[in-house]
């Protein structure tokens, strides 16, 4: 048997956040070793709180929670998203509390400390804005360069944006920190809206792992309020789980097809501000191209979602 790949989520639960993070505890291909929090879809108190939270469901509060950037890098974040998954962030559900404690460690240092005692390649998923994994690059580089693999949700090759016309939410909340990362030298796999958009959760599949046992229903129970979101603002009848499927490519590695290219953030102040500027004319072999994903099976990462959360109620806990 494979040994899994120890796994870390940088996340700010979020509705699909906590959709993600369930995928991965319920996915043997990884071994889901930290979770760090980030400012983003709602304050850093509350993103915390909801990953605690999240993993109690899933029976695994063994899982340290390591709190991280509060804010951006250098300037503030316009709004939060509570219009998209409520004041708390998980679509009014509240879910019980766990009856772990925060891990003291600042999360840029317990993702150091990790990465630096692995004696396997560790993958780390930043589905929330990059605040942390840029503070990482520039106070830990050492063990920053001992990512096997960053995947990215985040940015728009072609779609343009879903916050502003331009612009993506994660990359959008700290501009900055996304150049700072998506210009390294860091192994970095982009999943962006262009194959997140078309990956749609609709209400069948939902009611698959509802009825599947309690962490199934609370999973389902969480997602209404996006499907609310989703018919007000769009006028369909399902979900894009955008941090979902970027989870799906950090378990299954070649889940998306993707072209090498060159990224660029726009950092300006103007109605840019968060853009990804991905170069499609050509293939890049420079050593800061980024993974961009271009095409997807939706139907196949649907299936594949819908399958293992419906699986997590009889996984042994």
């Amino acid at each position: 048997m494979t040994t899994p790949i120890p796994l870390v989520i940088d996340t700010d639960p979020g509705i699909d956040d906590a959709l993600a993070i369930l995928l991965a505890l319920a996915s043997p291909e990884v071994d889901l070793r930290l979770v760090t929090t980030v400012h983003g879809n709602v304050e850093l108190a509350q993103t915390t709180d909801n990953a605690l939270r999240v993993l109690h469901l899933a029976g695994r509060a063994d899982v340290p929670v390591a709190a991280g950037a509060a804010a951006s890098l250098v300037h503030a974040q316009p709004e939060r998203a509570g219009h998209v998954h409520g004041t708390a962030g998980l679509g009014g559900v509240q879910l019980p509390p766990s009856p772990a404690g925060t891990d003291p460690r600042p999360a840029v240092v317990a993702l150091a400390e990790l990465l630096l005692s692995s004696p396997d390649p560790v993958t780390v998923a930043a589905i929330g804005p990059l605040t942390n994994i840029a503070l990482l690059l520039r106070v830990f580089p050492e063990a920053a360069a001992r990512i096997g693999r960053l995947v990215v949700m985040g940015g728009s090759a072609a779609r343009g944006g879903n916050v502003t016309a331009a612009a993506e939410f994660n990359v959008w909340a700290d501009p900055e920190a996304a150049q700072a990362v998506l210009g390294s030298t860091l192994p970095t796999v982009l999943v962006g809206l262009d194959v997140t958009l078309p990956t749609v959760l609709d209400e069948h599949d939902i009611a698959r792992f509802a009825a599947a046992g309690p962490i199934g229903a609370q999973a389902a129970a969480i997602l209404q309020q996006y499907l609310e979101h989703a018919r007000r603002s769009y006028g369909t009848t399902g979900v894009v789980v955008h941090d979902a499927l970027a989870l799906t490519e950090a378990i299954i590695p070649g889940t998306l097809d993707t072209v090498r290219r060159h990224v660029v953030v726009d950092t300006g102040l103007g109605a840019g501000r968060g853009q990804t500027l991905v170069d499609r004319r050509t293939v890049s072999t420079a050593p800061t191209a980024v993974e961009v994903a271009e095409r997807v099976d939706s139907a196949a990462a649907v299936e594949f979602l819908v399958t293992r959360l419906s699986g997590l109620d009889g996984r042994p806990r």
